[in-house]
């Protein structure tokens, strides 16, 4: 008897499962990336559908400015998508705590992940991971080969290499040495002081002992970018003070300038505008022979919704995003955004390839105040895009900026107290 109705549970429960999968589950994604819509329509979603039958996926990209904002209307008012595309770091780690993000660390591909690359999306403590880890960006400096061969301009690897080269194109005054402005301020810390620091703060080295208190913002490795930044003015051209993000990418793909202080995000614009062969170098170092630091900051992941009515459908894709698959497709298909998973990927585009080649040769860090010491206020990471643009400007010293930014930060982080 006990064996026939367990005989019956069984159907019961195999009738349940066919029910269940009898109509397609749809899920929806929310994103701030609306430049990946016609990346996803027609390449990640037919790809992901084709092998798992009964899930269709739906992306629904929010303007990048608004994306914080309206998700969390839609999250408070129970309308999100199934499916959150994570900023890494507080952002996500806030809708975690708040109950929005389920987590992740039951699932066995989250074992497809490094450490560093799961931190952007976990607890202080560590316990809790609830994004998976998608892509990751790397700094660096984009040139223009056609400059550097007319110019007889060798890349260069050091900093007295780096400066006379620009000196060269000053002298030569065909081209803007580098193009980038101060306007936005932004681009002056994302792309300068987070780009050329780890080299002087020794990445996770320094990076680590900000955050437990051993080093301040007054030393020697968090001031000395600010020096060799004030350095650069030099070379940006005339007007760089009103000079737009915008304007120094035309500046550069319109072939007036030889080389852009970047991230590797630039890679996919740069070859639709650019009409000329590009090449890339890693934030040169001090001294030849000096280990090299870059930052390869974890910038995107995915999770799921904790109201979600479709949790196993939103586990299953969660998995597909850390596969070799998912990977491939997406490294490739956005070239610039390097895919955090442990499968290697083969990566078609010369310029990615040339970025991605640095964490062979290279110690990896992320950026420096994206994790904790931009919680409190003065908020760390809006304070710096003020001092680089201060720092390129002149209107500050680099000793009194770090005494600036030490005493904002210490004024709420125990540790720097």
């Amino acid at each position: 008897m006990k064996r026939k109705f367990l005989a019956l549970a069984l159907a019961s429960t195999a009738l349940f499962t066919s029910a269940a999968y009898a109509e397609d589950v749809t899920l929806t994604i929310e994103s701030w990336r609306n430049d990946d819509l016609a990346l996803w329509q027609d390449k990640i979603i037919p790809a992901f559908e084709a092998n798992h039958p009964g899930i269709k996926l739906k992306f629904t990209p929010s303007a990048p400015t608004e994306y914080n904002a309206a998700l969390n209307s839609k999250l408070d008012a129970g309308s999100a998508g199934d499916l959150i595309t994570c900023r890494p770091f507080d952002a996500s780690l806030a809708l975690y705590d708040a109950g929005h993000l389920a987590d992740l660390s039951d699932m066995e591909a989250m074992g497809n992940f490094s450490d560093v690359a799961k931190a952007a999306w976990q607890s202080d403590d560590g316990t809790a991971s609830f994004c998976v880890p998608m892509a990751s960006v790397i700094h660096g400096f984009i040139y223009n080969k056609d400059a550097f061969e007319e110019v007889g301009v060798e890349v260069p690897t050091t900093e007295a290499e780096f400066f006379a080269a620009l000196d060269r194109f000053k002298e030569d005054g065909t081209y803007i040495p580098m193009a980038m402005g101060t306007n936005d301020q932004w681009e002056a810390a994302t792309m300068g002081y987070q780009n050329i620091g780890p080299n002087y703060w020794k990445g996770e080295t320094g990076r680590q002992a900000l955050l437990l208190g051993v080093q301040k913002l007054t030393d020697e490795p968090w001031v000395a970018p600010y020096r060799t930044l004030a350095r650069w003015a030099e070379y940006l051209g005339d007007g760089y003070e009103a000079q737009t993000y915008p304007d120094s990418q035309n500046i550069f793909t319109l072939g007036r300038a030889a080389v852009y202080p970047a991230g590797s995000w630039e890679i996919s614009g740069f070859n639709a505008q650019a009409d000329f062969e590009m090449g890339a170098f890693k934030p040169p170092v001090q001294y030849e022979g000096d280990t090299c630091y870059i930052s390869d900051h974890t910038d995107i992941g995915i999770g799921m919704n904790a109201k979600t009515a479709h949790p196993e459908a939103a586990k299953t894709f969660l998995a597909w995003v850390a596969s070799p698959e998912f990977a491939s497709i997406f490294g490739n298909a956005l070239p610039g955004f390097f895919p955090l998973s442990k499968a290697p990927v083969e990566l078609d585009d010369p310029l990615a390839k040339e970025f991605v080649s640095w964490r062979g040769e290279c110690e990896s860090t992320i950026r420096s105040t994206y994790q904790i010491l931009s919680r409190g206020t003065p908020n760390l990471e809006n304070e710096t895009w003020g001092a680089s643009a201060a720092a390129i400007k002149g209107t500050d010293t680099p000793e009194a900026l770090g005494q600036k930014l030490q005493e904002g930060l210490a004024s709420w982080y125990e540790p720097q107290q």
